[in-house]
């Protein structure tokens, strides 16, 4: 396929992913506005994070099974289609139910958007290319977290966190026109089935790869949910310079992506491997270095650095699913949004018990270190299947 042709599909795919990196991850920045607009605590405000990220842990199998035998850009549209209709209604609401339940749906097309444009990007280009073409649609994630979450905090603080989910749902539509004029139309599988989907469940591999991030990534989120709070009450940050935190912990996102990108396209086990250990090192540092500005700020960008993991990640999903390449691909983000969810319910928990704003870190490095135990589980089950299959071929 033609070089330009891939760019510029792959630009429109990564766009999406801007659009919904920036409408997750924008909430952390509004917490302490939310909070006040709505007279709510800010761990409840830290609901609507957990609210968005279940819906993303529904949505993905569902869409993914169901959705099984649709064009994928057919589907990427309608995906995209609804986000944007889910972030509009997020401005539109005046209440703390009313946005419990706006984010709820808003994250439903979530994971199904990143697990088939991840398919779509790995059908551009030579199997031994996925990792950076990942890279490439996982940048959208990641500069949205750069670019997306700091402006976005910055108009919140200009005129509120209505006019934000507004200025996410117009990216969603912009995304769509592109996907329009961009991506390459294929055909549905005809031979793709429910049934077929599902048979990823029963893959040891596949089950236990979605729980190395699901809980191996907990822990980041369980900090990054309240990093605005903490920064503001531990290390003295002044509201004004919450964007800049915000561009920290993306450029942070966008490093690890890159690395993650290139270390992909090698031995992806060891990846995973090294990247939780390096995990927790920085979520044990995090209270230490949060008690001053300029280091908290190097601890943001730090903790932006987990995205080394996502790449290996999502090709690891591809390498064991077999035949249920939507639903491994889709569930992916599934794992990584039980992380977030658990991370910012966890930590709101800690917080609320009295234990102060770092306790979120300590949260994190538990929950890092149990992902640690999963990942050695999962290494050591690879390692059998790989004996019994050398030993069947003889």
């Amino acid at each position: 396929m033609n070089d330009n042709v891939v760019r510029w599909a792959l630009l429109a795919l990564a766009l999406g992913g801007f659009g919904i990196g920036t409408g997750e991850f924008i909430m952390m920045g509004l917490l302490p506005d939310v909070s006040r607009s709505l007279s709510i605590t800010e761990p409840e405000a830290g609901n609507a994070i957990a609210s968005y990220a279940l819906g993303v842990v529904v949505g993905a199998p569902v869409i993914a099974v169901l959705a099984a035998r649709m064009a994928r850009k057919t589907l990427l549209l309608t995906l995209m289609a609804v986000f944007s209709a889910g972030n509009v209604a997020s401005a539109l609401v005046n209440s703390y139910p009313g946005l419990i339940v706006a984010r709820f749906l808003t994250g439903l097309p979530h994971g199904a958007y990143f697990g088939v444009a991840a398919l779509a990007a790995a059908s551009l280009v030579p199997t031994e290319k996925r990792g950076r073409a990942l890279a490439s649609l996982m940048l959208g994630l990641t500069i949205a977290t750069l670019i997306g979450v700091p402006f976005g905090s910055w108009i919140g603080q200009l005129f509120n966190w209505h006019v934000v989910f507004a200025f996410v749902g117009a990216i969603g539509l912009l995304t769509c026109l592109l996907i329009i004029r961009f991506v390459p139309h294929a055909p549905g599988n005809p031979d793709a089935h429910p049934l077929r989907e599902l048979s990823a469940l029963k893959n040891p591999q596949v089950m236990l790869t979605l729980l190395v991030g699901a809980v191996g990534f907990g822990g980041m989120f369980a900090i990054f949910s309240y990093i605005a709070p903490t920064l503001m009450n531990v290390a003295g940050m002044s509201a004004r310079l919450i964007p800049w935190a915000m561009a920290a912990f993306g450029l942070g996102m966008i490093v690890g992506n890159l690395v993650g990108g290139r270390l992909a396209d090698g031995r992806v086990l060891r990846v995973i491997g090294g990247t939780l250990l390096w995990n927790v090192l920085v979520m044990a540092l995090f209270p230490l270095l949060a008690q001053q500005v300029s280091t908290g700020l190097l601890a943001t960008f730090l903790l932006g650095t987990s995205s080394v993991l996502l790449p290996s990640l999502q090709i690891r999903l591809m390498d064991v699913a077999d035949d249920a390449q939507t639903l491994a691909a889709a569930m992916n983000h599934s794992a990584l949004n039980i992380a977030n969810a658990m991370g910012a319910w966890l930590g709101g928990v800690a917080v609320t018990l009295g234990f102060g704003w770092l306790a979120t870190a300590w949260v994190g490095v538990i929950l890092g270190m149990a992902g640690l135990l999963v990942f050695a589980i999962t290494a050591r089950h690879a390692g059998r299947q790989k004996e019994y299959h050398r030993k069947q071929a003889h």
